[in-house]
């Protein structure tokens, strides 16, 4: 591979080379300027920033004077087309300034980068920066302690507070900064290695882009960065009279959150500005929205926002009808029991497989031990015996010829098992003879088979029976379907729950509440629960109380909320690895930036192992011998459990150290900022402390510095990358080493057979070990497997996701259209048109005319203006436009009567000394449901009654198309979940999917369109008794939703999420519970029998001698 790469970059060059060699021409025009802006003065610095907004202004003028004139016209026309074609022009002219300001902001970027720089370097050097007060000082100067006013002088501080950390200003940028600045300028990914200054880099493309006031959103992963770095750089900003606020600062909904998106810069966290996005577009009134448009944004550890939590659903959710109807506590005990068999009987055969393999019968002690493998892939016991010499080849070679032919002969290895496990793709099935023991207490034999529809429906047909009664046995048919469907899929996730879910390893219960922890940082990952009733599954194994179904009102994966942004860039240390992605997704380039100062950390080859027990004790060891040395150590885990128990083996060596507690963030930066001092041993989760540099002495680096130990090989070369780069930063010296045990999740499942081969033919012995860059290359290609499996998952979710992208966005303009009375009305004229157009061709293509006049009637209130003939005959286009004009003619003739018919009440109520109101309830009915319309009392007067026509077309298009909206999203959860059953068909659940949600979506709009309508047409006051017009007295409640993400599950996840994580969160959030066991307990000092499934033996020893022969798989309990 690599003479393959080294000639494509004879022919294609370097691409990192041809970026910096773009790029460089630009960093040598910024340093050009310097001087002349080192020899300028403060009030001259801060000046050039009000110029550059005076000229963007005079840039926007031309294109605003054009827009202010298009938006007099629309209020002005009444022929709706011609408003529709306003609203284009104006769409376009917007577009054009941007286009404009992009060529601007380009030819200013050497200037106000270097403006920014000469900031951060008086601030530096002087301890204040004195400068002429303007406004903005002195209204600052009340609000932040590092200004201070003396006479007509503002006194500019270099210290101040970051979250709680006081700091003193010591950053100037260097030249890779500006490249990386210029990088994320041009909308692309800057990788940038640990310690190289993100955080300032980001700086100078903020700057530039908040000069055009239309708002720069810096998003990071957690609220304590966003919050910190808000206000650790805001005032560089502040300096030159640009607003800085952070969303995480304030509520949801609120004024002060809406203030804070109307900043210039915006810092937040991505999770709130998807959901301020979701809430918005569920909000009632556009004073009641928050976000702008979405501009430009810089996503901080971009890997992790884009591609780690890309694929998670933000979903703001509700209780559903029925929610709590389910069967999981009715099939619980059975799954409880069939996993207990199937644990016995897969015992029983690993003893078997044992035996047969020990006595050179290689071929029948493979069949037992895959039929193990693929009954409880995760036995302790079935994980030790593959990792002696020999095993793990034995099972791939059985593996392999029962797989070939799409898995022709893999029956026979199923046929003793009552479910099968595809640990690798999360796939759970119960085999014929798992199904027969679920049934036998139930007298149906087919109570867990789904009926073959097609089938049952043909056999009815045939049958000749009245319609009715054809109609209501095929009903049946649907129903049986439907229940037992469902019942399933509760089997299935139960399935999962008990055999790929532990508790304390891939989940916590705290607060008698099912939790999931991250598997990377160790925090608990509060409110995102499990998706498809997995959750629940969880609950009800763990007999703790199953919260109900709920119904999702607003959903949006990240991927699809930041594709929004005009302009979107990122930084990261971790994202050349995932490149082909981001582009595949984004379309965003990643470009590496030069470290500031060559790299010298020693990359050692990985240390490989034959078992995790002697993997720990060599990492003891080395760390022994480096503390010893005098030089800091950081231990990588890959969860909280591993730390913990290495934390005891330290303890028992008398070896100090600190282990990280991800969850404390504050607690976190302190442990991270004591990491470098000599002889200090610190444990961590691989990436906790992202956002946090570890800084070394020069005594430290004169002794090696850092050593940077990893205890096990991460599924992702991201979160290797990032653990070694804490090491080694800015030139520093240091060093890394990975310790890898065939037991580990990711060699069991993905790299181990090579490695296997090679440590059997080379002899291997216990406690030996293998080092060689050949080894650490078959890692990382197990690593690129996990990856390239990884970004499989997330572009098929994405196109899942993309089919409601294209619906949601839909939906959303039409729910913003209905806020604005113009654009509503355009709407309106839509809605007409589709629907005149959906009651002619439906009524066409039946050749039915009564129904065609009855439609007319039911929606539009109006007789056929057509005669039979002229319906069979005339030209199809001409009777659509036709009708058109007249169903529109007559609703704007409708509002003008209504308008004339309300007035006379309204201005009664106006009128009367003893009302003092200012906003009133009027009701609407259409004759079947009435609706309260709240409009403000004043301005329904001054308009003769308009004002209120218009809040009555706006209440009434968003009360329907809400509900309208939920439903759909309910039969869209629906349908993703039911075209999963055409694999079993061999069909594409996705083409399926894609063509049932085109339908159903065109079904939902026409249908929406028609009821808005009818409403409309038909709404009127229900009497003229001024009396029943009453004072708005409530503030609109605004609904508690419940807002998560919910946890979508890919392979690498299933075998590897939370990996032992879970223990010591549990242990720390100890509560009283309620246990109910589904076995009785056993003393430790209690006597019991227990039998060797092999020889038959049976001895009565204490169950604490006991406890280690059963793991081993050799022996059992026997309590008959």
């Amino acid at each position: 591979m690599s003479v393959l790469n080294s000639i494509l970059k004879i022919f294609v060059g370097n691409k990192a080379k041809k970026d910096l060699k773009e790029i460089s021409p630009i960093v040598l025009s910024i340093n050009s300027l310097e001087e002349n802006y080192s020899n300028i003065s403060n009030d001259e610095l801060r000046t050039k920033t009000n110029e550059f907004k005076k000229e963007i202004k005079s840039l926007k003028k031309p294109f605003q004077e054009k827009i202010d004139v298009l938006n007099g016209n629309i209020s002005n026309e009444s022929e709706i087309e011609k408003k529709k074609k306003l609203y284009n022009d104006i769409e376009e002219i917007e577009q054009n300034f941007l286009d404009e300001l992009d060529i601007y902001l380009n030819k200013i970027l050497p200037d106000a980068y270097c403006i920014v720089r000469e900031t951060a370097k008086r601030f530096s050097k002087n301890d204040e920066v004195t400068v002429t007060a303007n406004k903005n000082d002195i209204k600052l100067s009340s609000e932040k302690n590092y200004i201070t006013l003396y006479k007509d002088k503002a006194k500019w501080s270099n210290s101040w507070d970051a979250a709680g950390k006081n700091i003193i200003w010591d950053m100037v940028h260097y030249d890779v900064q500006l490249f990386g600045g210029i990088v994320l300028h041009k909308g692309k990914i800057a990788e940038m290695q640990t310690g190289e200054g993100k955080t300032l880099v980001a700086t100078l493309p903020v700057y530039l882009n908040a000069l055009s006031g239309n708002g720069v959103h810096i998003v990071t992963v957690n609220d304590y960065l966003a919050k910190r770095d808000c206000a650790w750089m805001s005032p560089i900003f502040e300096f030159h009279g640009l607003s800085v606020d952070c969303i995480d600062n304030h509520r949801p909904n609120s004024i002060e959150r809406r203030n804070a998106y109307l900043a210039d810069i915006t810092y937040g966290t991505n999770n709130e500005f998807g959901f301020d996005y979701l809430r918005d577009n569920m909000a009632h009134k556009l004073e009641d929205r928050v976000q702008r448009k979405h501009s430009y944004a810089i996503v901080d550890e971009v890997d992790s926002v884009l591609i780690d939590d890309a694929r998670t659903p933000l979903i703001i959710s509700g209780p559903v009808p029925k929610g709590n109807n389910h069967e999981f506590n009715d099939l619980k005990p059975k799954i409880s029991s069939l996993v207990q068999i199937q644990k016995q009987l897969v015992t029983q055969v690993l003893s078997d497989s044992k035996k047969l393999i020990s006595e050179g019968n290689n071929e029948n002690g493979g069949f037992k031990l895959l039929q193990a493998y693929r009954g409880l892939p995760k036995t302790k016991a079935l994980i030790k015996f593959l990792s002696e010499d020999g095993v793990k080849q034995i099972l791939l070679k059985t593996e392999n010829y029962y797989m070939q032919d799409n898995n022709r002969e893999m029956p026979k290895i199923d046929a003793d098992l009552f479910f099968t496990i595809d640990e690798k793709n999360n796939q759970i099935e119960l085999t014929d003879k798992g199904i027969e023991h679920l049934s036998k207490d139930v007298n149906d034999s087919n109570f867990f088979i789904l009926p073959d529809i097609s089938t049952k429906i043909s056999e009815i047909e045939n049958k000749n029976l009245k319609p009715e009664n054809e109609a209501e046995k095929k009903e049946k048919v649907y129903t049986e379907f439907s229940i037992k469907s469902e019942r399933i899929h509760t089997l299935n996730q139960l399935l999962k729950a008990y055999t790929l879910f532990e508790k304390d390893i891939e989940y916590v219960v705290i607060d008698n509440k099912v939790k999931i922890v991250d598997e990377q940082t160790g925090r608990i990952m509060e409110g995102r629960r499990y998706s498809d009733g997995l959750h629940q599954a969880i609950e009800a194994k763990e007999n703790v109380k199953i919260e109900d179904a709920t119904q999702t009102f607003a959903t949006i994966t990240l991927q699809n909320y930041f594709r929004m942004y005009r302009k979107l860039s990122g930084m990261t240390g971790t994202a050349v690895t995932e490149q082909g992605e981001f582009w595949d997704i984004y379309k965003l380039d990643v470009v590496e930036i030069p470290t500031n100062k060559p790299i010298v950390r020693n990359d050692q080859n990985d240390l490989i192992y034959k078992t995790k027990r002697e993997k720990y004790n060599a990492v003891i060891d080395n760390v022994n011998q480096i503390v010893n040395q005098g030089r800091p150590v950081l231990i990588g885990t890959t969860s909280v459990e591993i730390s913990e128990l290495l934390s005891r083996m330290l303890n028992i060596k008398n070896i100090k150290h600190n282990v990280l507690n991800a969850k404390l963030h504050k607690k976190e930066a302190d442990i991270v900022a004591e990491a470098g001092k000599g002889g200090i041993v610190t444990i961590a989760t691989n990436m906790a402390g992202r956002g946090t540099d570890i800084k070394i002495s020069d005594e430290i680096k004169e002794r090696g510095g850092l050593a940077i130990i990893g205890t096990e090989r991460h599924d992702s070369r991201r979160v290797d990358r990032q653990l070694r780069g804490r090491s080694g930063r800015q030139g520093d010296p240091g060093s890394s080493q990975f310790y890898v045990s065939l037991e580990d999740n990711l060699m069991r499942l993905f790299g181990s057979d090579k490695v296997a081969r090679m440590m059997d033919k080379m002899g291997h012995k216990d406690g030996e070990v293998i080092q060689h860059s050949l080894m650490t290359t078959t890692i990382e290609r197990a690593q690129k497997k996990v990856e390239e499996n990884n970004f499989g998952i997330r572009k098929r979710l994405l196109e899942y996701d993309d089919v409601m992208n294209l619906q949601r966005e839909v939906i959303y303009t039409k729910r913003k259209n209905a806020l604005d009375v113009n654009r509503l009305k355009v709407d309106i004229a839509n809605m007409i048109y589709e629907s005149v157009e959906s009651i002619y061709i439906s009524a066409k293509n039946n050749n039915d005319f009564k129904s065609f006049e009855f439609d007319l009637i039911r929606f539009f209130s109006i007789t056929s203006p057509f005669s039979n003939d002229e319906f069979e005959n005339l030209d199809q286009n001409r009777i659509i436009d036709d009708l058109y004009n007249i169903v529109l003619k007559h609703y704007k003739k409708k509002n003008h009567e209504n308008s004339l018919k309300v007035f006379p009440v309204v201005k009664n109520v106006f009128e009367n000394p003893n009302n003092k109101f200012e906003r009133i309830v009027v009701p609407f009915t259409d004759g079947k449901k009435t609706m309260n319309i709240v409009t403000d009392l004043k301005k329904a007067y001054e308009s003769e009654g308009k004002e209120l026509i218009n809040d009555f077309e706006k209440n009434i298009s968003l009360a329907i198309l809400d509900d309208t909206w939920k439903t759909h999203l309910r039969k869209m959860d629906e349908l993703k979940q039911s075209v999963q059953l055409a694999v079993h068909e061999q069909k594409d659940p996705l083409l399926i999917y894609k063509f049932e949600a085109k339908e159903l979506f065109f079904s939902m709009i026409d249908q929406l369109n028609k009821d808005i309508l009818t409403f409309l047409f038909k709404g009127e006051l229900p009497s003229k008794n001024p009396n029943e017009i009453t004072e708005d007295r409530q503030t609109r409640r605004r609904e508690k939703y419940n807002t998560s993400k919910a946890e979508i599950l890919n392979s690498d996840e299933m075998a590897n999420r939370n990996r032992e994580v879970g223990a010591s969160a549990s242990r720390r959030n100890s509560v009283v519970e309620t246990i109910v066991r589904e076995q009785r307990k056993i003393g430790r000092n209690e006597r019991v029998k227990i039998k060797n499934i092999q020889t038959g033996e049976v001895k009565h020893v204490k169950y604490k001698q006991a406890e280690p022969l059963i793991q081993t798989g050799t022996w059992i309990l026997n309590e008959n």
